[in-house]
């Protein structure tokens, strides 16, 4: 046999219905429905919740201990990911901004990787140079094009157009 099902709400019906009108976020508004028809007492146990809701039991049981917990705001809080620390920042980051723009500059994304090695320490794959200069820096290696050996000057001029 489980435990009764009985919780204490803080909050009035009418802050419930404020709150579920100004939600925005789907997770919240499920746990706002939640705590609305506990109040009105248009629910009374957890197995009719969890049918209401389209949810598991024990995520009921959950939302609930943490409501008792932490309240209202630590029933709708969102956690986020950290997230992934970035592998260039700060200084480093700045001191390869100014490499680039120095007019020498690199010649390749290899040559980056290298001078970051060498420079900085940094042992980097190629793909995530890459996406530091272009996507993070926004920059573009200024590489001129090829020219054969075999050309000639003269006949070089003669292709160029005149504006004169």
């Amino acid at each position: 046999m489980s435990r009764p099902f009985q919780i204490e709400i803080s909050e009035s019906q009418e802050e419930l219905e404020k709150a579920l009108r100004h939600v925005t976020q789907a997770s919240s508004k499920e746990r706002l429905q939640m705590l609305y028809w506990l109040k009105s007492g248009q629910v009374s146990s957890r197995r009719s919740l969890a049918e209401r809701l389209g949810r598991d039991e024990a995520t009921i049981t959950r939302w609930v201990r943490k409501y008792k917990d932490e309240g209202q705001r630590g029933l709708l809080e969102v956690k986020h990911a950290p997230g992934k620390v970035p592998s260039i920042s700060g200084s480093d980051l700045e001191r390869l901004k100014q490499q680039l723009q120095e007019p020498s500059g690199f010649q390749s994304y290899g040559q980056i990787q290298q001078w970051l090695k060498s420079e900085l320490g940094l042992s980097l794959a190629y793909k995530t140079v890459y996406e530091i200069v272009r996507k993070r820096l926004g920059a573009k290696l200024k590489v001129p094009r090829p020219q054969s050996s075999k050309q000639h000057p003269e006949s070089l001029s003669h292709f160029k157009k005149n504006f004169l």
